[in-house]
């Protein structure tokens, strides 16, 4: 039986979107977004998107939704929703009201510039990446009691009894789901108490069988009672210190103690009418892509036409450009003056795209931080919005998949392997190919710097998109692609979505390439150019909300007013309304 939205059923809310689009002449390699009338959720994992809008269906805002979908995804999405990990959420309020919360991981108070470095200052393979010596003091629950309690309202057992119920009763695994755990077989077997959830009795799990969490049901009782007490302090605070001291890490009960995320201003610009929302330092993702989007503003992409060698090119060398400031000037407000001003002022973007020539590739090793202009995955992410018109865009993450591959014993947390986004030597580097600076190095309480953009776009005050993903690096350039293929190509959001993407991070000199992305005559053009390009690296996964129409531009369906895109890059996730 299909659930009723808006008065309609699934079906044929879907068919009449269906058939509105079709007399739109959207384009037929997308399905439809689904429509919702109410308020929309779109996660990385449909257990998770689903318990967002029962939130919503029962009174909740958009940010008791994302309480509960960010605990949700920790049971349901254990390679990057988390306890154990950090991230960022940024806000826009029915009332007008922006804001950015930052619960990322920071540094412990052990922690050393050197820290990863062999007696000859080479960086010691797999140390920052795989351990507790990698492992960053986790921010996600004290982020989440942040934004419930100042932003929320619904009370805390409310919002978490779904995830308490997931982990308590175990869920039925699909297929994406293993696909997803068997990314780490091997890791989990070097780790006992990974194994003992994350393994069948030694051999991994298969599609139908159900994953139990005992350990990490009761880690979330902990929370619904205490609060943030209830992970940093008592039982489970000690199983972190102790476990950390046992594999020879840093982390200590100090550390757990003056953790606190941080409320501050998110990252504001304007591009072709819209104005944009995002994530600023520690992250680098807001000031970037506003920063590319600064830099393409100057060229008639929409004439140019989406898939053009010429458009392409020049979305390419604003990417390359803009990663030469992500990568040298940018990193934790508390421990480096950021060039904020510089970097998002539309003349800076002015003077580097005097610097990109229409017909030739840049070099990136010609392209440096001091020479002019420049002078001076894993990851998961969630979209909400509510019938009010509140926004919350999400970011967060362990890192790498499964984080730092170990499980602390009798909590069910996986920690984070944050550690390596810092710069840990100047020159070097991180897993995700990023070669940065000196403002990024380690130090005692810092956050390293991230690349997460959770996003929201509005036009006359109101949202208008809420979009986001995790990937790494490749999260500004997938949060820009987006962007643009919405405003500039005229695509649907699932369009959007859909779409092959590129990316270019300055270092290295290759462009990597999602399969489709370019015809062979186009790339012909760009390699004549001077354009190298390289295989895809992992698929990102973009959460996307329109609101009002499935286009900018097209009229809504019936009466739906929400439209969400789930990408298909990984078969986990999905989106919902009511």
């Amino acid at each position: 039986m299909q659930k009723p939205i808006g008065g309609l059923s699934v079906r044929h809310s879907l068919l009449t979107l269906a058939v509105s689009l079709a007399c739109w002449g959207a384009q037929a390699a997308s399905t439809v977004p689904v429509a919702a009338e109410h308020g929309m959720v779109v996660s990385a994992q449909h257990l998770a998107t689903e318990v967002g809008v029962d939130i919503l269906k029962k009174g909740g805002n958009a940010v008791d939704a994302a309480v509960a979908v960010a605990y949700a995804l920790a049971v349901v999405y254990p390679a990057a929703g988390n306890l154990g990990g950090g991230g960022f959420m940024t806000l826009q309020l029915a009332d007008g009201r922006k804001s950015f919360i930052d619960f990322r991981e920071k540094a412990p108070l052990a922690a050393s510039a050197g820290m990863y470095l062999d007696r000859d200052g080479n960086v010691i393979p797999k140390l920052s990446t795989t351990g507790y010596l990698a492992v960053g003091v986790p921010g996600t629950v004290a982020g989440m009691e942040l934004a419930l309690k100042k932003y929320g309202t619904q009370k805390r057992a409310v919002v978490m009894r779904p995830a308490i119920a997931l982990a308590e009763r175990g869920y039925v695994l699909r297929q994406g789901d293993i696909d997803m755990l068997a990314t780490a077989t091997k890791e989990f077997a070097e780790d006992a108490p990974s194994a003992a959830i994350f393994l069948n009795h030694g051999a991994p799990f298969e599609a139908g069988q159900k994953l139990v969490q005992k350990d990490l049901a009761k880690t979330l009782r902990r929370i619904e009672k205490y609060g943030r007490d209830g992970f940093y302090r008592g039982p489970v605070g000690a199983a972190l210190v102790a476990a950390s001291r046992a594999g020879k890490g840093i982390l200590t009960q100090a550390d757990l103690d003056q953790y606190k995320p941080r409320e501050m201003a998110p990252v504001e610009c304007d591009y072709r009418g819209y104005h944009v929302v995002s994530a600023p330092p520690p992250s680098s993702g807001g000031v970037i892509v506003c920063e590319i989007l600064n830099i393409v503003e100057g060229y008639p992409l929409k004439q140019l036409g989406y898939g053009s060698a010429q458009a392409i090119h020049y979305e390419i060398e604003a990417m390359r450009h803009a990663y030469v400031d992500r990568n040298s000037y940018l990193g934790d407000p508390d421990f480096v003056k950021n060039p904020l001003a510089r970097l998002l002022d539309k003349n800076y973007a002015a003077q580097i795209r005097s610097a990109i020539d229409p017909a030739k590739a840049g070099i990136s090793m010609q392209i440096k931080p001091g020479v002019a202009p420049h002078e001076g995955s894993n990851t998961t992410h969630f979209s909400i919005v509510d019938k009010d018109g509140n926004a919350v865009s999400v970011t967060y993450t362990l890192n790498d998949w499964f984080g730092a591959k170990v499980l602390v014993p009798s909590t069910g947390v996986m920690l984070n392997n944050e550690m390596d986004d810092f710069t840990a030597k100047v020159g070097v580097a991180n897993i995700y190919g990023l070669v940065q600076g000196e403002t990024n190095t380690i130090a005692p309480g810092k956050t390293p710097l991230s690349s997460m953009s959770p996003t929201i776009i509005s036009k006359d005050g109101k949202p208008v998109m809420v979009i986001g993903t995790p990937g790494g690096s490749r999260i500004i350039t997938a949060v820009v692609h987006t962007i643009l293929n919405v405003i500039d190509y005229g695509m649907t959001i699932q369009e959007a979505v859909d779409a092959p993407r590129f990316h270019q991070q300055w270092l290295p000199e290759t462009t990597n390439v999602e399969h489709f992305a370019f015809s062979p005559d186009t790339r012909a053009l760009l390699l004549k150019m001077g354009h190298q390009f390289g295989e895809p690296q992992d698929a990102n996964h973009m959460a996307g909300i329109l609101i009002g129409a499935p286009a900018l531009g097209a009229k809504p369906v019936a009466r739906n007013k929400f439209y969400g895109a789930n990408d298909p890059r990984r078969d986990t996730g999905s989106a919902a309304g009511y």
